[in-house]
C-alpha cells in the first residue's frame, strides 16, 4: 500500500449531475501538497478534464475506478453508485453521499455490497467535528434553489425540462416577479440550518419575508398555522424520527391554504421523513408534481439533487469545505475516523444474527 494518499474522482452516474465534489482549483492545491489525484472523464461535469490536468491531476475514463482505481485508492462522489442486478462488491474506500443510514430504499443493498467487497462507505452527510456538525455541505445551495422554484412555480415561470444556470441569471429571474402576484404568507421551516438560510435568502431576493421556523417552532407544531401559509419550504434534516410536519390527512383539511410545498431535504424512503405525504421524489423533467388537485390544489417539488442546477457555485463552495479534510486523509483524524466507525455500525447492523 502507498504512503500518498491516492483521491480518484469518478463520474457521476445520474445524468442531471453537474457537480464536482472538488474544483480543479482546489485539486491543484491538493496535488501541491502531495496528494495523488486522478479524475475520471465525464461529458456532463461543469468543470473540464483539461483544467483537472492542467491543475497535475492524472486522468482515466469514464467509470474505470472499479477495474483501475488502486485498492487502497479513496473513491470521491456524489451521488449514487450505479447499482441493480448483479451490481459489483464495492472492494474501495467511497466518499460520496450514500443514503444508507437511515432506512431509505436500497440502503440494505448497497451495504451488502460493501461488506461483500471489504470496501468502506465514508458518508459525506456524516463527516463531522467533535461537536456532531457537519464539516462540508451542500445545504446552502440546496435550500436556495429549493425556494426558488417554489416561488418561479407559484408565479407559472416554472419551465420544465429544468436546465443548469448561474446564481446571477436565477436571481434575475427572482427578482423580475418581485412585483408580481406572490405567496402572501411563505415559510421555511429549519430556517436556522444552511439549506434554511439559503431558502430564506432566494425568497428575500424574490420579494418576500418568510417566517422563520426552527427548533423553537416544531418542538410544538401549530399544524392550523403551518396549514395557513400558501408556500412552505421544508430544510430540516432529522437523523431520528420525529413526529411528521404534515401528513395526507392534512391534504384534505378543508381548511387548508397551503397549495405549494418544496421539500429541500427529500427524507422520502425514510423513517425520518417528516413530509410522509408522497412516495417518489420529482425530477429535472418533471420538477411539479400535484398531491391535491381540484378546488383546493396542493403540488409538490422535491428534487434530490438541486444544487446542481447551480453546479459552479455549488461545488466551489463545497469543495472549499472537504479539500481541507481530504488533506488530513493521511493522517486519518477524528472526522474520518468517526466516518468509518458510522459506517461499521450500519453495516452490522444489517448482518443477520449469527447461530451459536
Amino acid at each position: 500500500m502507498s504512503d500518498t494518499t491516492h483521491l480518484w474522482m469518478r463520474h457521476e452516474a445520474r445524468p442531471t449531475e453537474r457537480r464536482a465534489p472538488l474544483t480543479p482549483e482546489d485539486a491543484a492545491r491538493l496535488v501541491g501538497g502531495g496528494i495523488r489525484i486522478t479524475v475520471e472523464d465525464s461529458h456532463q461535469r461543469v468543470f473540464p478534464l483539461a483544467d483537472y490536468a492542467a491543475a497535475g491531476c492524472a486522468t482515466a475514463p469514464t467509470g474505470s475506478w472499479h477495474e483501475q482505481a488502486p485498492a487502497d485508492a479513496y473513491v470521491l462522489g456524489l451521488k449514487e453508485l450505479p447499482g441493480g442486478p448483479g451490481a459489483p462488491a464495492l472492494r474501495h474506500r467511497h466518499i460520496y453521499f450514500g443514503h444508507a443510514y437511515k432506512g431509505q430504499a436500497g440502503a440494505a443493498e448497497l451495504l451488502s455490497r460493501f461488506a461483500a467487497g471489504g470496501g468502506a462507505l465514508l458518508d459525506m452527510e456524516y463527516l463531522t467535528d467533535e461537536a456532531g456538525r457537519r464539516v462540508a455541505a451542500f445545504g446552502y445551495w440546496a435550500g436556495y434553489v429549493g425556494a426558488a422554484l417554489a416561488v418561479l412555480h407559484h408565479r407559472g415561470a416554472l419551465a420544465a425540462p429544468l436546465r443548469p444556470t448561474d446564481r446571477p441569471a436565477l436571481d434575475a429571474l427572482l427578482a423580475s416577479g418581485a412585483d408580481a402576484v406572490d405567496p402572501t404568507a411563505a415559510l421555511v421551516v429549519g430556517a436556522l440550518g444552511r439549506s434554511g438560510r439559503g431558502a430564506c435568502d432566494a425568497l428575500v431576493q424574490a420579494g418576500l419575508e418568510p417566517a422563520r421556523w426552527d427548533l423553537a417552532e416544531t418542538r410544538a407544531l401549530d399544524r392550523p398555522a403551518l396549514l395557513g401559509h400558501d408556500l412552505l419550504v421544508n430544510a430540516v434534516l432529522t437523523t431520528t424520527p420525529v413526529p411528521p410536519f404534515l401528513t395526507k390527512a392534512d391534504l384534505d383539511d378543508p381548511a387548508r391554504r397551503l397549495s405549494l410545498v418544496s421539500d429541500v431535504t427529500c427524507d422520502v424512503t425514510s423513517d425520518c421523513n417528516v413530509l410522509p405525504v408522497y412516495e417518489e421524489t420529482t425530477t429535472w423533467d418533471e420538477p411539479v408534481r400535484t398531491l391535491r388537485a381540484g378546488g383546493n390544489p396542493l403540488d409538490l417539488i422535491a428534487i434530490d439533487n438541486l444544487p446542481s442546477l447551480l453546479p459552479v457555485e455549488a461545488s466551489t463552495a463545497f469543495s472549499a469545505e472537504l479539500a481541507p479534510q481530504l488533506r488530513s486523509l493521511a493522517a486519518w483524524d477524528g472526522v474520518w475516523e468517526r466516518a468509518l466507525r458510522t459506517y461499521r455500525t450500519a453495516a452490522a447492523a444489517q448482518e443477520p444474527p449469527r447461530v451459536r
